[in-house]
Parts: structure tokens; C-alpha cells; sequence
């Protein structure tokens, strides 16, 4: 018996928020032979990058079936994300940046993902706002998700608000505190002897050190004045 055909599918989508952060909207075009369906969505408060992404997620759960898709997008954002392979190291990483810091939209990153293991998908990068008419057409339909009367709370959104501190980068300040470059666990180090630059008014009396990646860094409290600006400290 002949293996079922996978089906062909593409997928237009733009979204966008006014102002960014502001209300926002979706707009996703599905196309399979000859048929089309159009759909928005419009949400409270929220950014354009994550409307960017809802627009990609939505329309691919809306596919009932195991697809071959072609995703047409005009967020750099979204498509270099997926294709450098940046959100598959984000989730191997458990969602945390180089910085010690979460990843944002997190929450979408996660979804897509998801939804992409289910299809064989492939991006493409189109010009906002050039004429291309798919691309225009979910401009349109994202401005009515923007303008529509019955928007929803982006609780992802709301989520990253409330716990805003965990996704900005953190400050090395004390030993132990994680390296930035690798999450290792840092020591403190003494230097033997540092050479002094002419005119210089300070020196460091330690520094923070990464065992595994060797990097160094420079902390305040460690900062002390210098008394005498000879060559050498000691």
C-alpha cells in the first residue's frame, strides 16, 4: 500500500504591537491547494517580537496533520532564531543566557519548538511592507487583531513583568556567584604582583576567577585607592 502523501502547506504571517510594548496583534495566512484561510488575534499589552512569534505558532497548531511547511515571515527575529539554531541551544541551555539570565519569550520559544517537531518546516525571510502580498495582507489582519474589541491578556507577557529581575543580566559581585560565559561557580584570586599604569588612582585587591573558562573579573568591592603610584603595588 503507497504511504500517504505528506501535504504541502505555506504559511504567511506577520504580527505587531503599537506601541511596542502596546496592544497587539497577529495576522497568519494558511495556503494548500488553491484553499486559504486567514486568521488574527489581538491581545492587551504585549511586544512585537512576541507577536511575531504567536503569528508562526498559531498557524502552525492549526495544521490538523503531519505538513510539509514553508513559513513566510518578515521577522529576523523569529527566522534566525530557528534557522542559526540559536532557540534549540536556548532550550539546551534550560532558557538560560550567556549572562546568566533568562531567555525572553521563553514561553513562545518553548511552543514553537514543540510545534515544530511535529512538521518538516522549513523559513523564509520576506521584506516587510515591500508589496509582497501575502506579507501585506497579514500586516492588515494584525492591525484588526490591534484594533479588535475582544483583545486577551498575553499572561506570558504579564509573567515576564512580574519577574522582570530574572531575565536581566546579572552582575558577578562575590565569589561563588556564576560565570557568565559558562555558569560555572567563581573564586576568588590574589594577584602577586600587578604592574600600576602612570596616573592611575586605584588597583584591585582581588578578582573573581572562572576555574573551567578562565575568565577574569573585575569586582567593586575589590576596588581600593592607591596611595603611592609607583610601578609596583608591593
Amino acid at each position: 500500500m503507497k504511504d500517504k502523501e505528506i501535504p504541502y502547506i505555506e504559511l504567511f504571517t506577520d504580527g505587531g504591537a503599537e506601541p511596542n510594548p502596546g496592544k497587539g496583534g497577529f495576522g497568519t495566512i494558511l495556503k494548500h491547494k488553491g484553499r486559504q484561510k486567514e486568521f488574527f488575534g489581538g491581545y492587551e499589552f504585549t511586544t512585537n517580537n512576541r507577536m511575531e512569534l504567536m503569528a508562526v505558532i498559531f498557524g502552525l497548531e492549526k495544521i490538523k496533520t503531519k505538513a510539509k511547511v514553508t513559513v513566510y515571515s518578515d521577522s529576523k527575529y523569529v527566522i534566525d532564531s530557528i534557522e542559526q539554531g540559536w532557540a534549540l541551544k536556548w532550550r539546551q541551555n534550560n532558557w538560560i543566557r550567556r549572562k546568566n539570565a533568562y531567555v525572553l519569550n521563553k514561553d513562545l520559544w518553548e511552543r514553537l519548538l514543540e510545534v515544530l517537531e511535529k512538521h518538516e518546516v522549513n523559513f523564509n525571510w520576506v521584506k516587510g511592507h515591500a508589496g509582497h502580498i501575502e506579507n501585506e495582507r497579514c500586516d492588515y489582519l494584525a492591525n484588526l487583531g490591534i484594533h479588535s474589541e475582544n483583545k486577551v491578556k498575553d499572561d506570558g507577557y504579564l509573567d515576564y513583568l512580574e519577574n522582570i529581575e530574572d531575565y536581566q543580566e546579572k552582575s558577578i559581585t562575590k565569589e561563588g556567584d556564576l560565570c557568565r560565559k559558562c555558569n560555572t561557580p567563581t573564586i576568588k584570586k590574589v594577584p602577586n604582583k600587578r604592574k600600576v599604569k602612570k596616573h592611575q588612582t586605584y588597583y584591585f585587591e582581588y578578582y573573581l576567577y572562572c576555574p573551567n573558562c578562565k575568565a577574569m573579573y573585575m569586582v567593586e568591592d575589590a576596588k581600593r585607592e592607591l596611595l603611592d603610584n609607583n610601578n609596583t603595588l608591593f
